[in-house]
């Protein structure tokens, strides 16, 4: 069955004082959750010890990470695997983000690989994709958008899939001005739907939850959560204020 996910990408954010503050704000305002309405709190590295230990006990609000490395173990200096984020408590892990893609350089190939680790060693993925403005203002963002699906994720089989969510950013609306309606949003959820059927058939399609990764905030989250093929926002700076966050929280409880 479909889940409604919430998940906070704090990014490169906070120190230990400051998460740990956040985290105990949320958890003091926090609606009460189900399996079918969850939430996601994806810490930098050095908070992920106490955000476990902070979540521990509290029902379906789940400790993630921001990224992982692409093998188990080995001379990778400063790199995490999905092994030690498993053995830390870890439950999500975030792959594939536009800032990893952009900065980083980190392509398909090597996402694949970084997808089969978090799945290997029993974690939920969550994988972004999305396009830029140049991609949203040529009119290609469907096709584009479809590559990285495939490339990312369609040498999957159907069981590997349902431990896979998809995050869609729309890039070319963050930080330029531009903002992506409800409708646009709608749009492109209901493509990345159809590229998931057409591979795995309707019933993987239905059960797969697809969050929008703009920026989602109290003001808009209703909307955009109430848009048939939005299942959840992965959210960035609205997650690092506690209202702010519990806002969108109380909107996807609210579906």
């Amino acid at each position: 069955m479909r889940k409604k996910i919430v998940a906070a990408n704090w990014k490169m954010n906070l120190t230990l004082a400051e998460g740990k503050n956040l985290v105990d704000g949320i958890l003091a305002g926090l609606p009460a959750l189900s399996d079918a309405r969850r939430v996601v709190i994806a810490s930098p590295f050095t908070a992920i010890a106490q955000t476990v230990a902070q979540l521990q006990g509290k029902p379906y609000i789940y400790p993630g990470a921001q990224n992982c490395y692409a093998e188990n173990a080995g001379a990778y200096t400063g790199e995490v695997s999905a092994l030690m984020l498993k053995d830390a408590g870890v439950q999500y892990v975030i792959l594939g983000h536009s800032e990893r893609r952009e900065y980083f350089k980190e392509d398909s190939a090597l996402l694949a690989k970084k997808v089969n680790q978090g799945l290997s060693n029993g974690l939920q993925v969550i994988f972004c994709c999305g396009e830029p403005l140049e991609i949203r203002d040529a009119g290609t963002q469907n096709a584009h958008v479809e590559q990285q699906i495939k490339e990312g994720l369609f040498h999957l089989d159907a069981a590997q899939l349902t431990n896979i969510v998809i995050a869609y950013e729309p890039i070319w609306a963050i930080g330029t001005g531009r903002t992506a309606t409800s409708a646009q949003a709608q749009e492109i959820h209901a493509h990345i739907r159809q590229v998931i059927a057409k591979q795995y058939g309707a019933d993987a399609a239905d059960n797969m939850s697809i969050l929008y990764g703009g920026s989602c905030k109290p003001s808009n989250a209703a909307e955009l959560f109430a848009c048939p093929d939005v299942d959840g926002g992965l959210i960035g700076g609205a997650a690092l204020k506690s209202d702010e966050f519990l806002g969108i929280i109380n909107a996807m409880v609210g579906q």
